[in-house]
């Protein structure tokens, strides 16, 4: 780490003690949220900073490194996402260990990766659940911006989905749902295939 790099991330990690709300870093400790260190710090505020640092993909590999969750976070907004190699989402990714932090990972950056619907495609066929769960999450982006999938990914969307739409995990199954509801909203066409596809479940959709 370079010392421009290195004095960015300390005067970060110092800011968060400002901005610290105990009461919200207890709640989500209350539900399960497990980090190193919390510091409840506002997602508008992370936003904020974000802005006033940029991109930087240096600053966003280190501070991704620690443990904290307002780090891993502040990582997602300022790594460019056109420097951002899928060797790193594959380390990130093994690295996410909350919910939280996957859909601000998601919403923030993988969404606008170059190769954001290989990715989605590969998740959703995962093994592990908070991949899966990423996938649904980037493709509900990419079909809000009207990227329709050809006949392979609507079958193998659907296909997955209605497994996900069963599973136990409610954030999975939730990310599924609110993917499906984004689909359908594609055309009267996509609406029909889900309906025919997705027919053992009374969603409201359609």
């Amino acid at each position: 780490m370079n010392e421009e790099t290195h004095a960015k991330l300390k005067e970060i990690k110092q800011s968060f003690r400002l901005l610290m709300n105990g009461v919200a870093a207890q709640s989500m400790r209350e539900k399960g949220l497990d980090y190193h260190l919390n510091w409840g710090v506002a997602l508008t505020d992370l936003r904020q900073m974000a802005a006033e640092y940029g991109k930087d993909y240096e600053l966003a590999i280190e501070l991704w490194k620690e443990n904290i969750r307002e780090c891993k976070i502040l990582a997602t907004l300022i790594m460019p996402p056109e420097k951002m190699l899928p060797e790193i989402v594959d380390i990130w990714m093994e690295q996410t260990h909350s919910q939280e932090v996957a859909e601000q990972a998601c919403f923030n950056l993988y969404q606008h990766l170059q190769f954001a619907p290989v990715l989605a495609y590969q998740w959703m066929a995962a093994a592990d659940e908070m991949r899966q769960m990423c996938g649904y999450l980037v493709l509900t982006r990419l079909f809000m911006r009207g990227q329709e999938p050809n006949e392979r990914g609507i079958n193998e969307f659907l296909d997955q989905a209605e497994t996900a739409l069963a599973s136990s995990n409610r954030g999975l199954s939730h990310a599924a749902l609110m993917c499906v509801q984004r689909f359908v909203l594609l055309g009267d066409d996509y609406r029909l295939i889900a309906r025919k596809a997705l027919k053992s479940y009374d969603l409201g959709l359609f």
